[in-house]
């Protein structure tokens, strides 16, 4: 049991607000996943040409001087980063996958959480108020955002292992389920699409599909409906890029959802009262996704 929030803003004058209107909708899913949480925010795009790397690494005192000393040489790249909490966000007008296996290669223990434009992930252990205190969540603004609490039933509790997962640029996935096909699927993504995988996690295969489908021009609405045929399992999806949001429901759809829209926002969340804190949500329209249906918006969605 886990929990799924995930808030994409219509109206661009309430981006400011971001944080501060998503916070609640994560914590208030602490009792669905109280071992560790994980957020995904779309937001400060860098100049032109430029990307940006989330990264992680666990001991505080760790030199990030090293990192950015080996893009920028290996590279021959301007660097720059800011601290926030046991993350940095470091910004280079290098290609971004070429600047993430850099900083991978510095040290064995940084993890890569996302690289792209817009995307920033934090991800951490320990209760959902905690993460968001950790990495000052209500003062973020944005576009969009999705979130995950995670109780951990099949695996440790690890910042690793911690949801949410992005494994193609701009792009990242949040699950609530269960997949059957997952280890099959990863071989296949490995051996014959180059895809390379950081846990056993189902979640981090589902995201690989989509993110391998997107790179073959679907659009994250098609990308979903793939999912449909090719993903077995039961699974709540909830899925972010650049500038789109979509939901997907399996066709059994036995893992609770329920979606939230008004002229300002749509608003999804595994139970209602994740999105009982919203302004505006007594007018807006309330409903629970249809299973193998996919919703999405914005973009290419």
């Amino acid at each position: 049991m886990c929990g799924i929030v995930g808030l994409f803003l219509k109206n661009p004058a309430l981006e400011e607000q971001l944080g501060a209107m998503f916070a609640p909708m994560l914590i208030e899913m602490t009792d669905r996943g109280p071992d560790s949480a994980g957020i995904a925010f779309y937001r400060d795009l860098p100049p032109r040409g430029f990307a940006k790397l989330t990264v992680f690494h666990p001991e505080p005192g760790f030199d990030w001087e090293a990192v950015r000393g080996a893009i920028r040489a290996e590279l021959n790249a301007t660097v720059t980063y800011e601290k926030n909490g046991s993350h940095i966000v470091i910004r280079t007008d290098a290609p971004a996958r070429a600047a993430a296996l850099l900083a991978e290669d510095t040290d064995p223990k940084i993890q890569i959480m996302s690289a792209g434009t817009a995307i920033e992930i934090y991800k951490e252990m320990g209760l959902p108020r905690e993460v968001a205190r950790r990495f000052e969540l209500e003062r973020m603004a944005g576009s969009h955002a999705v979130g995950h609490t995670r109780m951990a039933t099949e695996s440790a509790v690890t910042t690793a292992g911690s949801h949410l997962f992005s494994t193609g640029l701009d792009l990242c996935l949040v699950h609530n389920g269960s997949l059957s096909n997952h280890n099959r699927l990863r071989e296949r993504l490995r051996d014959h699409e180059g895809m390379e995988f950081a846990t056993e996690n189902d979640t981090e295969v589902a995201a690989a599909y989509i993110a391998n489908r997107l790179d073959k021009g679907r659009s994250l609405h098609e990308a979903l409906e793939d999912c449909l045929t090719d993903l077995d399992g039961f699974y709540t999806f909830v899925a972010g890029t650049e500038d789109g949001f979509a939901v997907l429901r399996d066709p059994i759809a036995c893992k609770p959802a329920v979606l939230a829209e008004t002229p300002d926002y749509v608003a999804f969340g595994s139970e209602y009262r994740a999105l009982a804190w919203l302004p505006g949500i007594g007018r807006a329209k309330v409903w629970e996704p249809e299973p193998a249906v996919v919703y999405s918006w914005g973009g290419r969605a």
